[in-house]
């Protein structure tokens, strides 16, 4: 069972930075897309960044200017770069892979606490 492992959370003050990186814990199938969630306390879950296999990235409204994704295939990780954070960006971060074609699979890290606050 393919394991997706996450680091990098915290807590910083607004304005400050963070990194969140996620890797695969064996070889899968290419291509997929790796993408990024949030889920804040008493809120649903939602998309915070996208990039295709073809290394197309799409943004939240809500972190476009200040959200960088990126991935690397052959270590089979993807990245977050988190500038200029806001407390409204705390949440819990889950790295997600997905591939719908041919043997189809959806991975989900275990998330990690991001915590923006003075």
């Amino acid at each position: 069972q393919v394991q997706l492992v996450e680091s990098g959370g915290g807590w910083v003050q607004p304005g400050e930075s963070l990194r969140l990186s996620c890797a695969a814990s064996e070889n899968i199938f290419q291509p997929y897309a790796t993408s990024w969630y949030r889920q804040a306390p008493g809120m649903q879950r939602e998309l915070v960044a996208t990039m295709t296999s073809g290394n197309s990235a799409n943004y939240a409204d809500t972190v476009k200017g200040r959200f960088t994704i990126s991935r690397d295939n052959a270590k089979r990780s993807v990245s977050l770069q988190m500038n200029r954070l806001k407390p409204e960006d705390t949440a819990v971060y889950y790295c997600n892979f997905k591939r719908t074609i041919a043997r189809p699979f959806d991975y989900w890290g275990q998330g990690i606490q991001v915590t923006v606050s003075s």
